[in-house]
């Protein structure tokens, strides 16, 4: 099923982690072992979420890895069918051998 408008992963972690528990960006940082300009990128939608970024983030906060790697593809899927222009692209027809 496709979500319309899903959260960029740095979104999710802000409202879901950090403000209900007043975790800082900092705080997080460290439990991560990132410095806090990377998580800082993330959190703000300027990075995206990289695989030992989704493993570092499964361990401190939970979730599975594949979890955090799927909600930024769905990010980036639906950012990319508002802005792609697929006109020009053609639909090959394959027949049976």
């Amino acid at each position: 099923m496709t979500m319309h408008n899903p959260p960029h992963p740095g979104e999710f972690i802000r409202e879901v982690y950090l403000e209900p528990f007043a975790l800082t960006g900092r705080q997080l940082a460290a439990k991560l072992d990132v410095s806090p300009s990377t998580l800082n990128r993330i959190l703000n939608g300027n990075s995206n979420i990289s695989s030992e970024m989704a493993l570092r983030l499964s361990k401190a906060l939970g979730r599975s890895a594949e979890s955090w790697l799927a909600m930024q593809d769905n990010y980036n899927l639906w950012q990319a069918r508002q802005t792609v222009n697929l006109d020009g692209v053609e639909k090959i027809e394959f027949k049976a051998a």
